[in-house]
Formats: C-alpha cells, structure tokens, sequence
C-alpha cells in the first residue's frame, strides 16, 4: 500500500503523490529536504550528531510523561533559519536541562500486540523500540516504516495526529524536512502514547454531516464563535485542562462548529486556514496585554506541519488532515476563552523597516532564540509567506510584531495542572 511513498525522484524535495484534478487534494509544492544524514557541511553534521544524541538519550515524554521532547523541533528550526553549529550546540545544552533519560516500559510491543498499548505513555521505550526493530526488518527504509503504521488498519494512526496537542504532527513534519529516521520512530512512538478518543471523529464517518450554517472561512467561524452565547460562563479561566471536558461536556456544540467549515476548494481552503492560525495566534493578543498564548501557537505550528505533510500525503489524506487541524484549534481555542481576533492589530502594524532578515536573526541570535516555541512559531509564519506569497505584508507583520512584543508565555490560567505553567523559560 502506497509503495511510492518510500521513493524519492529528486533529492531535494518531497515526493509527490498529487493526481492532477484531484478535487480533494490540496496542491502545494514540497518545502526544500534537508538531508542531514548524507550532506557532509559542519552545520549539517552537526545538526546529525544533536539528533542522534538526543533519541538516544533522552525520551520523547518526560515530567510525569505530560511534556514533550522538542529538541528536534527548535534544532531543525534554527538549521533551517541558517543557525551555525556553535549555537546548535548551544541549543542541545540549553534543552537537555529539562528532558529526562529513557526508562524501561512495563513490557515489550510486538507487532501481534502493538495496538493494545496505545494511549499508554508508560510504553513509550517500548513503542520506540518496536518501531525501531521494523526499521531493522525493512531495510532500515524509515518511509516505508512510516507508511505501514500511519496508513494501514481500519483506525490508522494518521487520524490521530492532533493527540499531544498537535506534537505527533509536528514531529513528524520535522522527521520529512530533515529525511532523519530518528525523528520519524520517534513521532510513530508520539503518535502511539497520545492516541486518544480524537480518533474517532475521523475514523468514524457518522461524525462528518452537512452544516446548516455553513461558511468557507475559517476565520469567520471562530469570530462567529467568539460571540456564541451558548459558551458563556462555561469556563473560568484559560487552561490546558479544558481541553478534555469540552468533547466530553458540549461535543455537540464543537461538532457544530467543526462541520460548519465547508471545504469545497482543498487548496485555498487550506490557504485561508494557514492565514487565520498565525491571524489567531498574533492578532488574539492585545498590544500590551496579556504573555502570548502558549496553546495558541499550537495551533500556528500544527498548520505548519500540514504545510509540510500534504505534498506527500496520499490525496485522500489531504482534507481529513486539514479538518484534523480544525479539529485541534476549535478545541484549544475554546480552552482559551475564545479570544477575540483583532486584525488590525497585525493588518496596520508600523514594520519600522523591518524585514524577513531582522527575523531571522531574532530566530537565532536574539533574546529569546533558545526558545522552542518562538522559534518555531517565527519559522512557520515565514514558510507560509513562502508558500503563498504575502503582497500584503500579513505574515511578514505578523512575525515582526510577535517577533518584537514577545518576552514570556501566557494563557495557563489558575487551575492548569502544577507544573504547566513556565519555569526558567521552559514549557510544556
């Protein structure tokens, strides 16, 4: 199933798997490959070493298996904003801090046995080990690894790739821009110890029905649920911890709005929503207000990692993966209290002469370069420039304003679990 997808016909993109007028496919080129395990530059080997480092000593969940490892994420981010291998290494000893050395699972995965354990992050060890065994078993051929686990069986694991918040997506978006196998067994073991009740609302289909208030903006929607009544008084204050009661408590609600988005146009769908995830993240925070929120800029690096993925995708992968997306930000944005978008707040942003190289250089050489999450979010709003062109300056602004006005992150609330909120400049 799918072989092609463990094929490249040009070393430095993406293969496609894109039919011509395929209604259902949305038509993006490939980001650039940068294939860390063959390319012989400092940067790159450097880059390769960190990598590897990291999966062997650190594990993938850590601080009572809540958090995440994102190592890979803000070592392929800053390598791909031109970071020197100095400053990569500075960014392995500034991360390793907090993560935590692998422990031994309760038992072995097998491939009679794998899918029992799912959901079950004290299995992580055991899940990366599987994982890794089947590389060993196909030729060390990590594509064709990942093709067997994310596609086949009636509830794959690519319909659950928002589990985590969104962090198996992302990492595997990482595991393709670099070509690194590492990152890709540890985002099927990310993909195993999230998996979640989410899946459902791709798996099964009796969830997907016609919209009596329909709307192709995405944007629109969240504006228009912004102002629903029906989730007034419903929460207290901004929290992780409302992400779980609000499928159990209102799924009807959420199910309403998730619908709602009518996709008729894959591709410029798609392109509006990559617009309102960075509209949300920067256009959500009043100019001197509040830390931005740090669930929201989930939401920025999850499109992201779609960006990334599609052109790779079989096609009919594309939309449910784009409604995956959807999925996750309804969820965290009425976690967060439906902030209101302000667009004007980004649209009539003063650049002072401010371009795409001053944020670079805040990407990695500024205050808060060793952060994961600001990196990242400056990379995506850039890629997304790039992809779609930004003759208005959208995404240019809104990088610069986060760029500048960022010093922290928000959006914890009172009642998050201990822990969550941020400590010496790390989070979750």
């Amino acid at each position: 199933m799918f072989s092609s997808f463990s094929s490249f016909s040009n070393p430095f993109r993406l293969p496609r798997f894109l039919g011509s007028g395929n209604s259902a496919a949305v038509a993006v080129e490939s980001v650039e490959v940068h294939d860390v395990e063959i390319q012989h530059d400092k940067r790159a080997r450097t880059l390769k070493h960190l990598l590897r480092l990291n999966h062997v000593n650190n594990s993938i969940l850590y601080h009572n298996l809540e958090f995440d490892n994102h190592m890979p994420h803000i070592l392929g981010s800053a390598y791909l904003f031109n970071a020197e291998p100095e400053h990569l290494n500075n960014i392995y000893n500034e991360e390793s801090k907090e993560l935590e050395p692998w422990k031994d699972s309760p038992g072995e995965v097998s491939t009679y046995d794998w899918r029992d354990y799912l959901g079950d992050a004290r299995y992580q060890r055991a899940y990366v080990d599987f994982f890794e065994d089947e590389l060993v078993l196909n030729g060390y051929d990590w594509r064709k690894v990942l093709t067997t686990y994310l596609f086949n069986g009636k509830e794959p694991l690519i319909n659950n790739l928002i589990s985590g918040l969104g962090h198996p997506l992302i990492h595997l978006g990482y595991a393709y821009e670099l070509s690194s196998r590492d990152i890709a067994m540890e985002a099927l073991g990310m993909a195993a110890t999230s998996y979640n009740h989410l899946h459902k609302y791709l798996d099964d289909p009796s969830y997907t029905k016609p919209s009596s208030n329909p709307s192709t903006s995405p944007l629109e929607l969240l504006c228009r649920l912004q102002k629903d009544n029906r989730f007034e008084g419903v929460l207290r204050d901004p929290s992780p911890d409302n992400l779980e009661p609000r499928f159990q408590d209102h799924e009807a609600l959420m199910l309403e709005y998730w619908n709602a988005w009518q996709i008729s146009d894959p591709t410029q769908d798609f392109k509006a929503s990559q617009r309102t995830a960075a509209a949300l993240f920067v256009a959500s925070r009043k100019p001197g207000g509040a830390p931005y929120d740090f669930f929201l800029v989930h939401v920025l690096t999850t499109s992201h990692a779609v960006r990334i993925l599609l052109p790779l995708l079989p096609p009919k992968y594309h939309v449910p993966l784009v409604r995956q997306w959807w999925l996750l930000t309804l969820s965290v944005y009425i976690a967060q209290l439906r902030p209101e978008v302000m667009l004007s707040s980004v649209s009539d942003y003063d650049l002072k002469g401010r371009d795409w190289e001053w944020v670079n250089k805040q990407a990695v050489g500024a205050k808060h370069a060793l952060d994961a999450h600001y990196v990242k979010g400056l990379r995506a709003m850039k890629t997304a420039a790039q992809t779609w062109g930004d003759d208005d300056r959208f995404y240019l602004k809104a990088a610069v304003r986060f760029g500048n006005e960022f010093d922290g992150w928000g959006g914890f609330g009172l009642s998050s679990k201990e822990g969550l909120q941020p400590s010496n400049d790390k989070y979750a």
